[in-house]
């Protein structure tokens, strides 16, 4: 549906010589090339663990995100080089072809992001993020071109399409850094590492925790690794030890644990674990 849609506003643009129409064919061009990256590393994301890929193809699905936001930046910056001599030399548009492609856009855009609107991870994001940036960019095509056919201010088209490519900048660079920082291995951002060391010192027993790591496979499922210490006399605790920590990180939102306990005599074997 998406790459149909591009056709037309090619023609239309050219047709409407409508540099906001244009722009957006450019980037729903990008859109086509992402959204069938992104169905295909989602599906891909799917499988399970391998001998290669122990934790599965999860991060596949970010390898979609991240390829869909550099698109977007790519595209927006495309339009804003196009559209900024616009402004100085305003060329005529045809504002009730205008109209009409973007009441077709409109509805266009809004039934594909219907389709996606059940999505959560950040590939899904991404694409929804994509598809919402066209509705709102073709409500104000269809604003601008109502304006224009009254009065003639052809000014506008350049404004909307240097308008609608820094919007698209600025709200794809939050989930562009969200996705980098998930490949860094960041600690989640609902997740703070302070918090979690003082709850797992409140399960009784603990007396320390070092080697503490969070992060997060694919920007939902959350992993956790951490020493903890217990005093020699709770050797026979261990089991129940690691019961209690993971109930306590469940609770945070941590399913994923693998913790180590060690008796408060022991060497703790990992190089630099203060750190």
């Amino acid at each position: 549906m998406n790459t149909s849609f591009t056709i037309i506003e090619i023609v239309g643009g050219l047709y409407t010589n409508s540099m906001a129409i244009l722009s957006d064919a450019l980037h729903d061009l990008g859109d086509t090339l992402a959204l069938g990256l992104a169905w295909f590393l989602e599906r891909k994301s799917q499988g399970g663990r391998t001998n290669r890929f122990s934790y599965g193809y999860k991060r596949f699905s970010l390898l979609g995100s991240a390829t869909t936001s550099l698109i977007l930046i790519v595209g927006s910056i495309i339009i804003l080089y196009n559209s900024i001599p616009r402004l100085i030399h305003p060329e005529e548009t045809h504002a009730t072809g205008m109209i009409g492609f973007a009441v077709v856009g409109v509805l266009a855009n809004g039934l594909a992001y219907f389709r996606l609107s059940g999505g959560n991870s950040l590939n899904e994001k991404a694409v929804k993020l994509h598809l919402l940036e066209d509705i709102l960019g073709w409500i104000a095509v269809l604003v601008g071109s109502i304006v224009i056919y009254f009065t003639d201010w052809y000014i506008i088209d350049p404004i909307l399409s240097v308008g609608i490519a820094l919007y698209i900048m600025r709200n794809t660079y939050s989930n562009f850094k969200a996705t980098i920082n998930v490949f860094l291995q960041a600690v989640p951002p609902d997740i703070n590492i302070s918090d979690v060391e003082k709850n797992l010192l409140h399960v009784e027993g603990i007396e320390s925790v070092h080697d503490l790591h969070v992060w997060s496979i694919d920007g939902s499922k959350n992993v956790l690794t951490v020493h903890l210490v217990i005093p020699d006399n709770r050797n026979a605790d261990r089991h129940e030890i690691k019961v209690q920590a993971r109930e306590v990180m469940d609770e945070m939102g941590i399913g994923h644990c693998t913790i180590e306990v060690e008796l408060k005599s022991e060497p703790c074997g990992m190089p630099g674990h203060e750190d």
